[in-house]
């Protein structure tokens, strides 16, 4: 089966040999089918055809797949595809899914019902600024960190792990499947055997970001996504002021970089090492941001 998917090089390795690319399909079509099933049978049993989490996730799925299969298929500029994310949060916004009363760090709890922004009613703003920046700005970040093999799909599993335990146990089960079959993907992804490619990380993106929302977990969303978020903002940095881009260099199988402009070119400047073992430092720091979201939670296992 896996000679029927397009073929991509694998530029950490010696020879750059050519890799299945484009498996995350396989993420999005098992998850959306289990998260339809968990919409039927909720509606059978409760007699009456009532949006669900389960329907609205699995369309937010659906949307993200078909961006980054999009990318992939186009090679889209990254001026284009970063508003992408714009069009899977419509789903969430236009059934109204998630709760307009959001905790924050700095603005205390805001209760978007209660709150008005000019002659803007704060229910507008939740559900068609809120949501879809929320969804935007994840879905990008979690995009952004890639091109070594286990990143696109340890990392999202990690952060899924922590929302899923951040979250009410009501919610919990939305995600057993997408985490499972994310986590199968990451063992021959790590190896170096398939890529999930863009229509991977595009969707693996909008499910942490749109679970969040529908379970309202905005801040553990926040904490678990750190790593995402500076090592977009330490690249985006670079590439507007600086005009540089981030890469890595290999020689004698050793991930090298001699400067710093992203979090894995950080790593590897200090401490040059080979591909398995820089992902799974990678994966190291999310695994402690993970923790510290669950823990702000207090909804500890």
């Amino acid at each position: 089966m896996l000679r029927t998917f397009p073929k991509a090089p694998d530029k950490h390795k010696p020879g750059n040999p050519l890799v299945p690319n484009g498996l995350g399909v396989i993420y999005v079509l098992v998850s959306v089918l289990y998260l339809f099933l968990l919409h039927y049978f909720h509606c059978a049993n409760s007699g009456t055809g009532e949006n669900t989490p389960a329907l609205n996730l699995s369309i937010c799925i659906l949307f993200g797949g078909f961006m980054g299969l999009l990318d992939d298929w186009m090679d889209l500029r990254w001026r284009y595809k970063a508003f992408l994310p714009v069009l899977t949060a419509l789903p969430l916004s236009v059934l109204r899914q998630g709760t307009p009363i959001m905790s924050t760090y700095i603005f205390g709890r805001i209760n978007f019902l209660e709150t008005g922004f000019w002659i803007i009613p704060g229910e507008i703003v939740f559900f068609f600024i809120i949501i879809p920046l929320i969804v935007t700005v994840t879905t990008n970040t979690v995009n952004q960190l890639g091109g070594l093999n286990g990143l696109e799909t340890i990392c999202p599993t990690i952060v899924l792990i922590a929302l899923m335990f951040s979250s009410e146990p009501k919610y919990r089960i939305l995600l057993y499947v997408p985490i499972a079959i994310n986590a199968l993907l990451a063992v021959f992804n790590f190896q170096g055997k398939i890529f999930v490619g863009n229509v991977g990380s595009f969707a693996s993106g909008v499910t942490i970001a749109s679970y969040a929302i529908i379970a309202n977990i905005e801040q553990a969303l926040l904490i678990s996504i750190i790593p995402y978020i500076f090592n977009s903002m330490l690249s985006l940095a670079n590439i507007f002021i600086f005009r540089r881009v981030a890469a890595l260099k290999l020689r004698e199988n050793i991930l090298y970089s001699d400067h710093r402009r992203s979090l894995l070119t950080l790593i590897a400047y200090y401490k040059p090492m080979r591909e398995r073992k820089l992902v799974l430092v990678v994966s190291a720091v999310f695994t402690v941001f993970a923790i510290l979201a669950v823990l702000s939670t207090g909804r500890l296992p």
